[in-house]
């Protein structure tokens, strides 16, 4: 009879276990992986299709290369579109993000209700876009809203909040500030409350103020947060759709139209999918772009941040 040495059959018994949990991974992946596909890459792939193609949503798609592309960089309301765009962004964006500097400062301090403050700030972030718009609309009413009868009873012009093209885009930045600015100021504060507060304590004894050791300590080494927080703000500005849609309708005069708004326009209203996703990839490369720029000075000023934590 052979025979049999101790531990010759582990190898194979690791084998079995080793398939066994390859297997049963695998197995817990698939649904996400399978909704990846579907809900993702699908949609994805299928814009890219669609972008190639002339198609009103019922007849058959006719293949027409880069003409949707070209179509749009000749229409002028692609133009205005991406105007409003970039101003929506510029003022949204850098606001925000100061304005999410400050508060955070504000909100880290020791005061006794400040959990309250942190909590009721958070509010706009998870409130339904459209009644907050709702409860815009009535603020921004020009004969009845709560500005203009203000500033009538301060015996001050009115504003033509929603039916002047400028003051329309106004509002309209004003609303993502404030809508946006409550889930960016959590960020920063947990930041904040990370620095080290050895450092702080440091610069104190050195002489520092509370003003200079909150811009030479603690704004160097929040650094790569509040570029994090610029880079979801600038992909969050490309994205506001249900305060124009219901406070302008895109107006008046085509000022509030931007290209999130035009692609609803394009695919939704006048047919002309095609155009939609090609309009939609132009997004995509701009976002791109800008978020491969941001991040690369995000590296940097982790980078800077870590030396001089050291």
């Amino acid at each position: 009879m052979a025979a049999i040495t101790p531990g010759s059959t582990r190898p194979s018994t690791w084998r079995r276990r080793s398939t066994k949990y390859t297997v049963a991974a695998y197995l817990f992946i698939t649904p996400s992986f399978l909704g990846v596909l579907i809900f993702i890459a699908f949609p994805v792939f299928f814009a890219l299709y669609l972008s190639l193609q002339q198609w009103d949503g019922i007849t058959a798609p006719q293949f027409v290369g880069l003409l949707n592309f070209v179509n749009l960089l000749k229409d002028p309301i692609f133009w205005i579109s991406l105007r409003n765009t970039v101003v929506y962004t510029v003022v949204t964006v850098p606001v925000g993000v100061l304005l999410s500097l400050g508060v955070a400062q504000l909100l880290n301090q020791r005061v006794i209700g400040m959990a309250f403050f942190r909590t009721a700030m958070f509010v706009p972030v998870v409130t339904s876009g459209l009644a907050i718009a709702v409860i815009w609309k009535w603020i921004y009413d020009y004969n009845n809203g709560l500005i203009n009868d203000t500033l009538t009873r301060l015996h001050l012009a009115q504003i033509p909040w929603l039916s002047d093209p400028t003051w329309a885009l106004i509002a309209l930045c004003i609303i993502g500030i404030w809508q946006g600015f409550g889930f960016t100021t959590i960020l920063v504060l947990a930041a904040i409350q990370n620095v080290p507060e050895s450092l702080l304590e440091a610069a104190s004894i050195d002489g520092a103020t509370g003003w200079r050791r909150f811009w030479r300590i603690t704004v160097p080494l929040i650094t790569p947060t509040l570029l994090f927080v610029s880079i979801i703000s600038f992909i969050s500005s490309f994205q506001v759709f249900t305060q124009i849609y219901y406070l302008t309708n895109g107006g008046p005069d085509y000022g509030t139209y931007v290209l999130y708004f035009l692609v609803f326009q394009r695919a939704f209203v006048q047919n002309r999918f095609g155009e939609a996703a090609a309009l939609s990839y132009i997004m995509f490369a701009i976002i791109f772009a800008v978020t491969l720029l941001q991040m690369r000075l995000s590296r940097n000023a982790v980078n800077a941040a870590a030396e001089f934590e050291v």
